[in-house]
């Protein structure tokens, strides 16, 4: 069984959601809830057999669907998959049991989140580009249909939007992806879509411009990059609860983690060439979005910008093309899939009580709801990066990375994140502080078991991995330098030999003074 472990976690959910559908409409939400805890739990059991100590992919699997054309079906995890499939896994549970008890449609709604969560773990498990498309792509239908089918007044034209920019976007990946195998025909004389026969190639700079730009239009979308980004507050300003906490949580990571597989490995030189107009937007998607969020008088769209904002500091991370840098975006993914995942389902507890989320409609919720207020609180601090919670430990450390390339534009998107401190202190001041003002909000019933179940852990995993981050920082670390060591060595030019560290003679160069000091 362990050996197909990976296989099991990614189409489990489906098979369930099949026989979902002859389930009683009575019995659904605890078949949902069955269910999505055996794939919690069998995540738990794959991080159990992780060895932290080998930076490689482990859990291999292959099967030939096409071998002709060099498609098959490849999976494998490594330090940077293995910690957001077990958020993707914790957060449908959590999604699932936390469903408001008037949910219409319920059946369709569970078996569309399990199958979503297959489409979830096997883009992070999918080491075969066209597999991993196959899984992308997936991904936008239910999430498509619980827009659409679950959504608010607009939810139609939010739906169609996200379906839009995103489709558009992995079409050009495509062709990226189709040039890729192309190329390693031309050199090997035999076609393959395998990432890990991709990586011992080594383009020529030209090639990789071009190519970088195709695959960067379809992460960039996903993630979503400033200008990319109109599509996501309509989606999450139109979406229900759980397809809010699913789309921050989870699928935005789609992005940012897709840079990190194939960009920075496949295309060094380019990674390079474009770290610094990349950083310029990164900076404006952190500034701009938290600019916007401070006007916002709903709260759900403070959230959904504060989201987009700190995307751009993973983004900085991401393209600091070091070790750093890149394993500190990796842990920001998982501290902010947490963070914005609570406050999006935090802001939900609200709509089901009051159905409005106007900032203006509350008042004095700390004396009402102080359960509620406390864990808003931790979250609102986590979000804004205050030390000792998970998100500082991920923005240090991509700040960090990114100092190391410019001074200046770290500077400059340091300085911004003081601007998420003011938005979202001011929103939980007016939502939390003062008199109630609002007769309907008097009476207002603090957070019941079933949200206290969801939002304890979220809270000691906010606080538990910004005091002592280690065994998740540790095994992401080692499979980051394995990245970085195999961008140095691909790498071309001697601007990108200089920019990109190398890790093998840094290595060598610690072992020496550890030596020495002993």
């Amino acid at each position: 069984m362990f050996d197909h472990i990976l296989s099991i976690l990614i189409f489990f959910p489906a098979v369930a959601a099949l026989l979902g559908f002859v389930v009683k409409p009575a019995g659904i939400r605890a078949y949902g809830v069955a269910v999505a805890t055996v794939e919690f739990v069998l995540s738990l059991v794959l991080w159990l057999l992780y060895d932290p100590n080998v930076s490689g992919m482990q859990f291999l699997e292959t099967l030939p669907l096409v071998p002709s054309f060099g498609i098959n079906y490849i999976v494998g995890i490594d330090g940077i998959s293995l910690f957001i499939i077990i958020l993707a896994a914790f957060f449908t549970m959590l999604g699932i049991a936390t469903l408001p008890q008037n949910t219409k449609d319920e059946k369709n709604m569970i078996v569309t989140l399990l199958f979503l969560q297959m489409t979830m773990v096997g883009v992070f498990a999918a080491l075969d580009a066209i597999v991993f498309y196959v899984f992308w792509e997936l991904s936008l239908v239910p999430m498509l249909y619980i827009i659409g089918a679950w959504g608010g007044p607009l939810r139609i034209y939010a739906s169609i939007k996200f379906f839009l920019y995103t489709f558009a976007g992995s079409l050009v990946m495509l062709v990226g992806m189709l040039f890729m195998a192309y190329f390693y025909y031309q050199v090997t004389g035999k076609w393959s879509f395998a990432l890990l026969d991709w990586y011992r190639l080594v383009l020529p700079v030209s090639y990789q411009v071009w190519l970088f730009l195709a695959f960067f239009l379809g992460f960039a979308i996903k993630v979503p990059m400033f200008p990319f980004h109109t599509w996501l507050p309509y989606a999450h300003g139109q979406a229900p609860t759980i397809g809010s906490v699913i789309l921050a949580a989870i699928l935005l990571k789609m992005g940012t983690y897709a840079f990190i597989r194939f960009s920075l490995p496949l295309f060094p030189d380019a990674s390079v060439l474009f770290m610094k107009p990349i950083a310029v937007l990164a900076i404006i998607m952190i500034i701009y979005t938290a600019m916007v969020a401070y006007a916002q008088k709903d709260i759900k769209q403070v959230v959904a910008y504060s989201s987009i904002s700190h995307m751009g500091v993973i983004i900085l991370g991401t393209f600091a093309l070091n070790v750093e840098g890149i394993t500190g975006s990796i842990f920001l993914m998982i501290g902010h899939g947490v963070v914005s995942g609570a406050l999006f389902l935090l802001v939900g507890v609200i709509y089901e009580r009051r159905h409005t989320k106007l900032m203006s409609e509350f008042g004095g919720l700390a004396d009402v709801m102080p359960r509620y207020a406390l864990i808003f609180g931790i979250m609102l601090m986590a979000s804004v990066g205050l030390p000792l919670t998970i998100n500082f430990v991920g923005e240090f450390l991509s700040f960090l990375g990114f100092y190391q390339q410019s001074h200046i534009l770290t500077l400059i998107a340091g300085s911004a994140i003081i601007v998420g401190a003011i938005y979202m202190l001011s929103a939980f001041k007016k939502a939390f502080f003062g008199n109630v003002t609002k007769k309907e909000n008097e009476n207002l019933p603090d957070l019941t078991k079933t949200e206290l179940f969801a939002l304890v852990p979220l809270s000691i995993i906010t606080i538990w991995l910004g005091v002592y981050p280690k065994p998740v920082l540790e095994p992401i670390n080692n499979s980051v330098e394995a990245v970085v060591e195999l961008m140095h060595e691909k790498a071309i030019t001697p601007e990108a030999k200089l920019k990109i560290p190398d890790v093998k003679a840094i290595r060598i160069a610690d072992a020496a003074v550890v030596k020495e000091a002993e």
